[in-house]
Order: C-alpha cells, then sequence, then structure tokens
C-alpha cells in the first residue's frame, strides 16, 4: 500500500471547493486505500497565505489544519534537512519552493503525490492527477 503526499491546493479543495477535484482524487479521499500525508510544508504554505489574506478558512489556520487533519486521519510529515537539501538537486522545472519542497519529499519519501499542477508531471514523482480534466499536456505521466 503505497502512502500518498497531498499537494496543499489538492487538500484544500478537499474541504473548501470538493468540485474542483476529479475522480483519481475524490477516490484517494473517500475509499482511503492508502495512507494519506500532509507535509509541514503544507501548514507553512497555508499560514502564510491566510495571514496575507490570500486564503480564507472557515477557522484559524493553527486550529483548521490540525482539526481536520485529525479528522480526515491524514498523517503528518515533518520536514527533515534531506528534504530540504534535495531541493537544490532538483531540476527547475517550478519556480514555487512549497512545490519543489512536496516534491523532494515524495521522491525521498517514495510517495505517489496527488496534485493537478502540470509543472509536477516534468519531475520524476510518481503522480495522482487531482484535476477534473486530463493535464494540458501530452507527456506521459508517471500514476500509480
Amino acid at each position: 500500500m503505497k502512502r500518498t503526499l497531498l499537494d496543499t491546493e489538492c487538500w484544500l479543495w478537499w474541504h473548501l471547493d470538493p468540485e474542483r477535484l476529479g475522480p483519481a482524487a475524490l477516490a484517494l479521499f473517500e475509499e482511503r486505500r492508502s495512507p494519506l500525508l500532509l507535509s509541514a510544508a503544507s501548514s507553512w504554505e497555508i499560514a502564510i497565505k491566510t495571514a496575507l489574506g490570500k486564503l480564507e478558512l472557515p477557522a484559524p489556520a493553527d486550529r483548521f489544519v490540525p482539526e481536520q487533519l485529525a479528522a480526515d486521519g491524514i498523517d503528518a510529515l515533518a520536514i527533515e534537512h534531506a528534504h530540504a537539501l534535495r531541493v537544490a538537486r532538483l531540476p527547475a522545472h517550478h519556480s514555487d519552493p512549497f512545490d519543489r519542497l512536496l516534491v523532494s519529499q515524495a521522491q525521498l519519501e517514495r510517495c505517489a503525490f496527488l496534485t493537478a499542477d502540470p509543472q509536477i508531471l516534468d519531475y520524476d514523482v510518481d503522480v495522482v492527477w487531482a484535476g477534473r480534466h486530463a493535464p494540458p499536456r501530452s507527456r506521459p505521466r508517471r500514476r500509480t
């Protein structure tokens, strides 16, 4: 049973806008055939976006995130030095530091990565596509 690391936006969509998720993502959340992980990097990204007024949550981030993780049975993934340092070895396909860290974590932890970000498809990572429609690129993607 392979673990799946959740992209921040996919986790947020599950809670705030689930109609944005495609069938593969919905199945992961609803059927729970494999463990799901949310990175501390996602919590950091959520905290920053709420503080800047770019993201509105039904409760403060420091309450909303841990409560939802517990309610959903999603495991937290800590950021280790190896995760952060591996980012330097990633090709520059993506400029978002949070996404680059998540890719690094998925690689090192040997997790699938649930995302709807087509730029992630350029990395050597097993992707579970979260979008409702196929990615806008024709590049073959890895899928678990």
